[in-house]
């Protein structure tokens, strides 16, 4: 089971490396136009140079606090819109017209009105970001208080719960999974976001950059940003997964 584990990625990373020496391949060849795309060892060795100026940090966590700080705000938004609307059929009732018209509008088509409320400074990016997290929590939110059993609910109330106390420790916990499921795919949705927002109306982080160097046609220097980028939402994914495993470790026994 150990080894099964171990090589479960294998296969992934051979179609990766394949990918790259074909890469590396079409652009000696003169296939691919090295102003369009450089070599990936070219890539390699500008990224290379990159880590070890420590250039990398600064403009990554620039990203990250704007991702983390709108993902915990639309996240709990997303939560307590979800909990409320399953749980009183009233809030319900009064909410839904509002997150089914908004829902289904890109959150990227946002950013352009909120530049004019908001500027162009952290307040805006941050908003954007926690806009664009909310409602798939929200939503899956909303299905996992619906999917609670009825009969656990009957009875919390034979045993006289409350009805904050049975929402806190019955409901929410039951309808755990769906939230976390809203919260990863909205993990992915923050980091589009905050990335486009920095493009946009942005003074740093690795969106700006990426944008910053494709105008100056620093197109090595484009590339590694984009690697970075993508390294980045690997790795926050794969941590968020393990938080996800430890959170739900009692549905495994």
């Amino acid at each position: 089971m150990r080894v099964e584990r171990l090589l479960s990625p294998l296969p992934g990373l051979l179609v990766l490396a394949a990918l790259l020496l074909g890469l590396e391949w079409a652009v000696d060849a003169g296939l691919i136009r090295r102003a369009l795309m450089p070599a990936p060892s070219t890539i390699a060795l500008r990224l290379w140079d990159l880590l070890e100026a420590g250039d990398v940090w600064a403009p990554m966590m620039q990203t990250l606090r704007l991702v983390f700080t709108g993902f915990a705000i639309g996240s709990a938004i997303g939560i307590a819109a979800g909990l409320a609307m399953g749980w009183w059929p009233a809030v319900f009732r009064l909410l839904e017209p509002l997150v089914e018209l908004i829902r289904p509008i890109p959150k990227s088509a946002l950013v352009p009105p909120l530049m004019l409320f908001l500027g162009i400074g952290f307040t805006m990016k941050v908003t954007s970001v926690a806009l664009v997290v909310t409602f798939p929590v929200l939503v899956n939110t909303l299905q996992g208080v619906r999917g609670v059993d009825r009969v656990m609910l009957d009875a919390a109330r034979t045993h006289g719960w409350p009805a904050r106390h049975t929402l806190l420790h019955l409901v929410l916990p039951a309808a755990l999974p769906l939230v976390l499921a809203g919260m990863r795919i909205s993990l992915g949705l923050a980091m589009v976001l905050a990335v486009l927002s920095e493009m946009l109306a942005g003074e740093g982080g690795l969106g700006f950059l990426i944008l910053d160097m494709q105008r100056s046609f620093r197109v090595r220097d484009m590339y590694a940003w984009l690697v970075i980028l993508a390294v980045l939402g690997l790795a926050l994914n794969w941590l968020f997964v393990l938080a996800e495993r430890r959170a739900l470790h009692w549905q495994r026994r």
